[in-house]
């Protein structure tokens, strides 16, 4: 139904329902959490993403595991299992407002990660949103004000996880493809997730095996909206709405987990979002200069 959405519509689209998807993830996540422990929920997370791509390995076979960047596979499955535990372990120890803030700041932290990692050059423009989104972070962190739990600390280290994993995904992308890149990620993923799980494991009933269902089905589903979403427009077109995202988690946590209201959390993830959003478009603008200022390939023949 979207693909029949006129073009300039198609991109926003498909964020806004990723983002009401991934709202429902995080909801079934903080749910399941409540009876299995969320090491438990990681592992059955990356069980049925497995599952779901079974088909696609099968179809493929040998030819989709060739690399010759096996170690960079590792490093991007390593970040992403640390990832995911710290975040599932925070979405269920800590309010759903708060970790979404956090969360938000990835990209803060994947800039960083750049400079160092990749030699990307960063201008003074998006060092001052670097430094404005640091700033939304005290505000939501507070030190000294309000408690750092171990589910806050969790989220802090989760998003400097992703940022790893981001980078990983970044210089793989030179190389290999996505299909290559999902996949060693949940094969890589499963077997840590199992050895983690272990001390807390617990055979879930029916019930709680559907809502562990309904988080692998959500997770690829928003995954696969956010690719749409961003195959179809520019990231600066498409981003703004993933504040969609922030709205319906925060009123899930209050509304469905009684999470406390808390506006110098929303304050501070309204900076960050913001600094985030105007980093994706400097980023788009260098580009797009870039691009521009590349010489003409040579046609031959």
């Amino acid at each position: 139904m979207i693909d029949r959405l006129p073009v300039h519509m198609r991109g926003p689209a498909w964020m806004v329902l990723g983002c009401i998807v991934f709202a429902i993830l995080w909801g079934l996540i903080r749910q399941a959490s409540e009876t299995v422990h969320p090491f438990v929920v990681v592992f059955y997370r990356n069980l049925f993403g497995t599952l779901m791509l079974a088909p696609l390995i099968i179809k493929h076979g040998r030819t989709l595991f060739q690399t010759n960047r096996i170690g960079a596979h590792v490093r991007r499955a390593t970040s992403g299992v640390v990832a995911t535990f710290c975040t599932f372990y925070a979405i269920a120890n800590a309010p759903l407002a708060t970790v979404m803030s956090i969360n938000y700041s990835a990209p803060l932290f994947t800039t960083i990660a750049a400079i160092f990692f990749l030699g990307e050059t960063v201008r003074w423009r998006r060092m001052v949103a670097l430094a404005i989104g640091f700033v939304g972070m005290l505000i939501v962190l507070r030190p000294g004000q309000i408690p750092l739990t171990i589910g806050i600390m969790a989220a802090v280290v989760s998003a400097i996880a992703t940022a790893f994993s981001t980078i990983a995904m970044k210089q793989l992308s030179r190389t290999e493809s996505s299909l290559s890149v999902v996949t060693y990620s949940f094969v890589l993923m499963l077997p840590p997730s199992l050895i983690v799980c272990l001390p807390y494991w617990q055979w879930p009933n029916w019930q709680e095996l559907l809502v562990l269902l309904g988080i692998g089905l959500t997770a690829s589903v928003a995954q696969s909206c956010t690719v749409k979403a961003l195959g179809a427009a520019d990231a600066t077109a498409v981003l703004p709405y993933d504040f969609v995202r922030f709205g319906l988690v925060i009123a899930i946590g209050v509304l469905a987990f009684g999470d406390p209201v808390d506006g110098f959390t929303y304050l501070g993830g309204l900076i960050i979002f913001f600094a985030t959003l105007y980093m994706a478009h400097r980023e788009t603008v260098a580009a797009r200069r870039a691009k521009a200022d590349s010489p003409p390939e040579t046609q031959t023949g």
